[in-house]
């Protein structure tokens, strides 16, 4: 589907820009969302002589998520799970649960297309990835995994928890210690930007 952005949106446009897009995201995010509108001869000039409203809009909805980047890159992430004795978690930490912790302990709002996690998290450990409070402002964020406070602590300290004959190793300098010795559980690969269009 061909549609006009009516905003800036990471790796596809920016205000005014003609886009193809799959319908579906067309229909269920881009449009509802009023980041978009249809494509027609008569709305790519109503944009033009929008437009500089709508980059007025845009620069105010980013000094607003600058105003945020202190919080989230504060916001201690911690999440306790359930897990098996090999470090893999019973169920997953997805992008909806990364949101709702941040509004719970930093009171930054955001939706999970936000969270640019790319594959929930399904085992314990240290996992890095980014909140977009804005096309252009992203976050790096780290999210904590672990059954106990304790398991917590130790992978904020950068330590090595084994699990059976596994290991979940934090630090890129625990990472280097054990390269060769026991093999590593499984962690989310780094996300893509969650507003991304599939290709």
């Amino acid at each position: 589907m061909k549609v006009i952005l009516t905003e800036k949106i990471t790796r596809l446009g920016n205000i005014g820009d003609t886009v193809e897009v799959k319908t579906g995201y067309a229909r269920n995010f881009l449009l509802p969302n009023n980041k978009a509108l249809r494509w027609s001869r008569e709305k790519v000039a109503l944009v033009e002589a929008e437009k500089a409203g709508l980059q007025a809009r845009h620069e105010a909805a980013k000094k607003t998520a600058e105003s945020k980047v202190d919080a989230v890159k504060n916001a201690k992430m911690y999440m306790i799970r359930q897990a098996g004795d090999t470090g893999q978690l019973y169920g997953s930490v997805s992008s909806r649960d990364i949101a709702r912790t941040l509004k719970e302990i930093a009171g930054v709002e955001i939706s999970s297309a936000q969270v640019m996690l790319g594959a929930p998290i399904k085992s314990i450990g240290a996992f890095d990835t980014k909140i977009a409070l804005h096309p252009d402002v992203i976050v790096p964020i780290k999210i904590y995994v672990a059954r106990t406070n304790d398991e917590i602590e130790a992978l904020v300290a950068g330590k090595v928890l084994t699990f059976g004959t596994k290991k979940v190793e934090e630090t890129e300098e625990a990472k280097e210690e054990t390269k060769e010795e026991a093999p590593v559980a499984e962690v989310a690969e780094e996300a893509t930007d969650a507003t991304e269009v599939s290709e």
